[in-house]
């Protein structure tokens, strides 16, 4: 419900966006906690401790592990990576479309993450072809789960200002992460190249509602 909230603000500020569809999906939805679902943060970490493992990866009875989280967020990015392959493809006007600035340029300018962020992305990649803008919402320990499996598996380029505690982090509420995706047919692995991860710059002044 909460995802859906935030969506739907969005698209209701957006200039752009006001009538587009929102398509709901399952393997979005957040980590389940088995018997832990609904308590409290303190009861969770309680019971990782009484089973001596640290609360991120503990997984209580009926829970998920964060192995089957990872490879739900895996599932849901090769799908859609498919679809706007398909889409594209079907398109003609999408190869008329690519903008004349270099796109990590800036996307870099408009979500800044300290001095001389453009330059920790590679100059030499030209002006890639954008076909698809997406916007995914979704839950925080989901999201560190995905953001693993662009590390990890996709070995996805981040800025050098982002530490490694930063990349693991759980994103905080509304906070947002830019990815620019190059994937093309006949590709085994699409290449990742991320913007900023857990950007909250814009609740600045934003009075807290408890």
């Amino acid at each position: 419900m909460r995802t859906k909230q935030t969506v739907h603000g969005i698209l209701e500020k957006s200039k752009f966006c006001k009538d587009m569809t929102v398509k709901y999906d399952s393997r979005l939805r957040e980590r389940k906690y088995g018997i832990a679902e609904g308590s409290p943060l303190s009861e969770l970490r309680a019971m990782a401790k009484a089973a001596g493992q640290e609360c991120p990866v503990f997984t209580p009875p009926g829970g998920e592990t964060l192995d089957q989280v990872k490879m739900r967020g895996k599932d849901f990015f090769e799908f859609l990576c498919q679809l706007i392959l398909k889409e594209a493809g079907q398109n003609e006007q999408f190869s008329q479309e690519a903008p004349s600035d270099c796109l990590e340029s800036s996307l870099a300018e408009i979500f800044p993450l300290g001095k001389n962020c453009a330059s920790t992305f590679n100059s030499d990649s030209g002006a890639p072809e954008l076909v698809a803008s997406v916007l995914v919402v979704s839950h925080g320990a989901y999201m560190r789960s995905l953001l693993d499996y662009f590390l990890t598996d996709l070995k996805c380029s981040f800025p050098v200002t982002l530490s490694r505690s930063e990349l693991t982090s759980v994103s905080p509420n509304t906070g947002m992460s830019v990815f620019i995706i190059n994937c093309e047919k006949g590709e085994v692995k699409p290449t990742t190249q991320c913007v900023c991860v857990n950007l909250q710059g814009h609740l600045t002044g934003v009075t807290k509602i408890h």
